[in-house]
């Protein structure tokens, strides 16, 4: 059993240093991190989950991005500890982030990931939108209302 919160100014090393545990060395070096630059995240979506013990078993966070004129929340990185991987948290930290996000307001979330994994959740490829390179396409994915949404990702 875990228990979901919002994430606290005192949790961000915990949570930072399980990003590099999940993630390649380098990983901030990736495109959307440059997104991510000088820009704070939505507080209110990035969720730490805890196990009945307290230990960080996952995190999400969710970024304010433009696509073209629009708005929209980039969501990532969400990861789970290498031990708690299988459970189904990530799933459940991705959906309570998007009912979150959706209680907020925001009606568009984009992510860079594999549409295999977040089609469960209704992802879809976004042609139209461009990630800062080298980002490939087909890993652009989005949810919600993109209809006449296009253009470059920024800041």
């Amino acid at each position: 059993m875990y228990h979901f919160a919002r994430e606290q100014p005192d949790d961000h090393w915990e949570v930072e240093a399980l990003y590099d545990l999940c993630f390649a060395p380098g990983r901030e070096a990736l495109s959307s991190y440059r997104l991510r630059d000088g820009v704070a995240p939505v507080a209110a979506l990035c969720v730490v989950a805890r196990d009945t013990d307290g230990t960080l078993a996952g995190a999400i966070r969710h970024w304010p991005v433009h696509v073209g004129e629009s708005r929209a929340l980039l969501l990532g990185p969400v990861a789970v500890h290498p031990t708690r991987q299988g459970e189904g948290l990530g799933a459940a930290l991705v959906e309570d982030s998007l009912g979150r996000a959706r209680d907020l307001g925001w009606s568009r979330v984009l992510l860079v990931g594999d549409a295999s994994y977040y089609g469960r959740f209704g992802f879809e490829r976004l042609p139209g939108v461009e990630m800062p390179p080298p980002t490939n396409p087909d890993r652009v994915l989005g949810l919600g209302d993109w209809a006449g949404v296009s253009g470059k990702v920024t800041r």
